[in-house]
């Protein structure tokens, strides 16, 4: 799974607990675990989680939000579906603020950052060589918890987490056409870049990982 409570990294910034039950749920829904289309059971939650029911609720109304969770007539909440006819102008809007979050990384970013940056990175191509996909998605979660605290925009962070989350679901349901080896490499360049403090190489270097998942999309689309 990705980084549920206790996988968070301990050089992740610290979170709130409503944060780490959007984790957790995050974790579910892009591993599939909730199935689109499925009804969100907050006492299941509960249950696999570990969690309250207040933070749980807090995360929900917030992926209700952006769209990961949809409320439905006579249904109430269920997961949202994969439109994967959606999926390229979602990586078009994806790619904008990538470059935005990279530059900005890259030019704000604390010592400590740029070292949490570069083991993030590390732990996704020590995970893609195992082909560990769990491992993998966790360690690319938490990459993304130390960029977006180190950008210091958090408006772009809150624009693209619901695109981040849709694309990881997207890569999941058809990691049969992945390069998860690839998109490990893609993922260093973008946090070496910001460690070196290289703001157009780090908006070069996101550009570049949109290129592998347009490059991804493009084959499972047809």
């Amino acid at each position: 799974m990705l980084a549920t409570p206790e996988k968070i990294p301990a050089f992740a910034p610290k979170l709130r607990a409503a944060d780490v039950a959007y984790d957790a749920i995050e974790s579910m829904i892009v591993t599939l675990q909730l199935k689109p289309g499925s009804p969100v059971v907050e006492s299941e939650l509960v249950e696999r989680t570990g969690l309250g029911r207040t933070p749980l609720r807090e995360a929900l109304m917030r992926m209700s939000s952006n769209g990961l969770i949809q409320q439905m007539p006579r249904r109430g909440l269920i997961i949202s579906d994969i439109e994967a006819a959606e999926h390229m102008t979602l990586i078009e809007t994806r790619r904008v603020i990538e470059r935005l979050i990279g530059a900005s990384a890259a030019r704000r970013a604390t010592p400590q950052h740029r070292k949490d940056i570069v083991e993030c990175a590390d732990k996704m191509l020590v995970a893609a060589k195992r082909n560990d996909l769990n491992d993998y998605m966790a360690a690319d979660q938490a990459l993304d918890h130390v960029v977006h605290e180190a950008c210091r925009n958090p408006s772009a962070v809150a624009a693209v987490i619901p695109l981040i989350i849709k694309c990881r679901r997207f890569w999941y349901a058809f990691q049969h056409e992945g390069d998860i080896e690839e998109g490990a490499r893609c993922h260093m360049l973008v946090a070496k870049a910001i460690a070196k403090g290289n703001e157009e190489q780090a908006a070069k270097a996101a550009d570049g990982l949109m290129d592998y998942l347009e490059s991804f999309a493009r084959k499972v689309i047809g």
